[in-house]
């Protein structure tokens, strides 16, 4: 395993306090466990990288994503034949795994074996029992985008050879595009999702205007001609998809878009892969939703304090009282907020200051991997308003992108204010925290560096959003902006949204929650703006147990270095331990805690 030197430390450190020695002498049987632990880690090294070299040629606008350009003219077959072959190959490889006892691997190879178990069986279900594939058109449109985009944001290769590859693939995607009206059901898919897929369809030509025809003179003679054909016919099957969605699949979008209890938990177990149950996470976030407003009413009470027409703030205030000194405080932040047209330059200012706060408290090893800050494509808007994307783990020295969704130019001035008072100035800062600075960002650029390539494919979500929830309270924590209670007061709205998405996720797939109970959590108990809970209430239908990611994952990296301090005491040092996790390769943090604290792997 290669750790940095801190990372090293901090184990070490660990070890010792655990009171386990490691004899010096040998011994018959102890020569007997490491034989068999040598020949049940290479049986595992062998199948993990079958399993990589073989399972990408079924997602190959995956493999381009990770950086494996193998399959760069490819793209992915969803119909049913294609669909029985990944499902053969991954009950094979799941037979190869049960023939191999965890028990007698290394501690590495115990957890990336059983980050493979669960990613393999992930797989079957959603193939065979959740099968989004015959009810979520946002699958098509997403690979659509992203078979060219994943080929054209970086320079991994010469521009014409990616060129190359962007004709080919636009060359399938009109087949995809007709096994999208093959496999999906109308009566299966929910209106939110056919209506979000309608509106973003033609965003695929918005890439080929950005990317393509501007670079089609990279290509010369009969290239230039399959180009320009392709180009036309790619037009023509996006029209042709354009009015299918319009005038088939929106009007007769019948389905039920709450996945229901049972499929929740099931889903929860793969996609979080963490030791939280459903009951256990919605008792923690309502909890933890409580202390928040106490904590934030506190803070609001120093916002408040000495300006006229201030509500009352009393020791002891009513959930009335509380409410109106939380919002009365908020208004003093909301009042500084970019122009219209000036949310991502601020936001490039805010990186910078972050970046150099980071620096100065040294709270971790900053990296010097280069981060830009872009708009976000138009096939990704409407899902999020930012996000960090990384380069793949397999692409080294490739840029990272903070990419920001502009405010839509359709948008009344009402929309354009309400927008800019949830993204105001110190919410930018919380954002870039979480999206670049440390969060995602630098989190991504220490996780490439270890050596698992199965663990870097698999880079868990909770993890990783989790981190970025993290690091917005330990940036406060150390007097980011100066301790400014502006500040704070936006980082704590912005934790109890991460918060809000745990409970809401539950509510609406699991309780059947109505639209009126959803906007009572965001607007009132954790103070959205509208704008920003109309979204979120789009986005909760389009996805099930993602939105918990964040506050499960924070939960369990407070857990962890709850854990770390609990064993070192005075010796614990923050830079050495965020380092020391972040090392581990970002596998589910259950993982990364049982690797870095010597606990055992289950």
């Amino acid at each position: 395993m290669r750790t940095t030197l801190l990372a090293a430390a901090l184990i070490a450190t660990l070890a010792a306090c655990s009171g386990n020695t490691t004899p010096t002498g040998s011994s018959p049987a102890g020569d007997t466990a490491t034989a068999m632990q040598s020949q049940a880690d290479a049986m595992f090294a062998a199948l993990s990288k079958r399993y990589l070299d073989e399972a990408l040629a079924f997602s190959p606008v995956a493999a381009t994503q990770i950086g494996d350009h193998r399959f760069d003219a490819e793209i992915d077959d969803l119909s049913a034949e294609g669909r029985d072959k990944a499902d053969a190959f991954a009950k094979a490889i799941l037979t190869e795994l049960d023939a191999i006892d965890l028990a007698t691997l290394s501690r590495e190879n115990q957890v990336d074996a059983r980050i493979l178990r669960n990613q393999l069986e992930y797989g079957l279900w959603q193939s065979q029992v959740f099968q989004s594939w015959a009810w979520d058109p946002q699958i098509y449109s997403s690979l659509a985008g992203g078979a060219i985009y994943g080929l054209m944001a970086r320079e991994f290769a010469p521009l014409p050879e990616r060129m190359q590859s962007a004709v080919a693939r636009m060359e399938k995607i009109p087949a995809l595009l007709a096994q999208a009206r093959g496999n999906l059901d109308p009566a299966r898919v929910p209106a939110t999702h056919a209506n979000t897929v309608s509106s973003q369809n033609k965003g695929v030509l918005s890439l080929i205007d950005t990317f393509i025809t501007p670079n089609a003179d990279q290509l010369q003679g009969e290239d230039r001609k399959r180009l320009d054909a392709a180009v036309a016919t790619l037009r023509a099957a996006v029209d042709e998809h354009q009015q299918w969605l319009d005038t088939t699949l929106v009007p007769n979008a019948k389905g039920e878009f709450r996945i229901g209890a049972e499929r929740y938990d099931q889903q929860l177990k793969f996609a979080l892969n963490s030791s939280l149950s459903r009951q256990e996470i919605r008792q923690r976030a309502e909890a933890e939703l409580e202390r928040i407003r106490d904590e934030m009413y506190a803070v609001s009470k120093t916002v408040l304090a000495g300006k006229d027409g201030a509500p009352e703030t009393p020791d002891a205030p009513s959930e009335d009282q509380k409410q109106a000194a939380i919002e009365a405080a908020m208004e003093y932040a909301y009042a500084e907020r970019p122009g219209r047209n000036e949310v991502v330059d601020f936001a490039k200012h805010t990186l910078d200051v972050a970046t150099d706060f980071v620096r100065g408290k040294d709270l971790v090893t900053v990296p010097d991997d280069p981060v830009k800050i872009i708009l976000m494509p138009e096939f990704q808007r409407g899902f999020a308003v930012a996000y960090c994307d990384s380069p793949g783990p397999l692409d080294k020295g490739l840029d990272t992108y903070y990419a920001i969704s502009p405010i839509p130019d359709g948008w009344d001035d009402g929309q354009v204010e309400s927008f800019l008072r949830e993204y105001n100035n110190y919410m930018i800062h919380v954002l870039t925290i979480h999206e670049a600075m440390p969060g995602h960002y630098l989190e991504g650029a220490h996780s490439v560096s270890h050596p698992s390539t199965l663990r870097a494919v698999f880079r868990s979500g909770p993890f990783a959003e989790g981190w970025a929830v993290y690091t917005e309270r330990t940036l406060a924590d150390a007097g980011y902006m100066d301790g400014n209670p502006l500040f704070r007061l936006m980082q704590l709205k912005f934790y109890a949204r991460a918060v809000a998405n745990a409970i809401l996720d539950q509510g609406l797939h699991v309780d059947n929650w109505t639209k009126e109970q959803a906007m009572d959590l965001m607007v009132r108990q954790t103070f959205q703006q509208q704008s920003e809970a109309d979204g979120k209430w789009i986005r909760a239908q389009l996805s099930s147990t993602q939105l918990a990611t964040y506050f499960v994952g924070a939960q369990e990296h407070f857990d962890t270095r709850k854990a770390a301090i609990a064993k070192l005491g005075a010796r614990f040092d923050a830079k050495t331990y965020h380092d020391g996790i972040l090392a581990q390769g970002a596998p589910p943090v259950r993982f990364a805690r049982q690797l870095l604290l010597d606990e055992p792997i289950e």
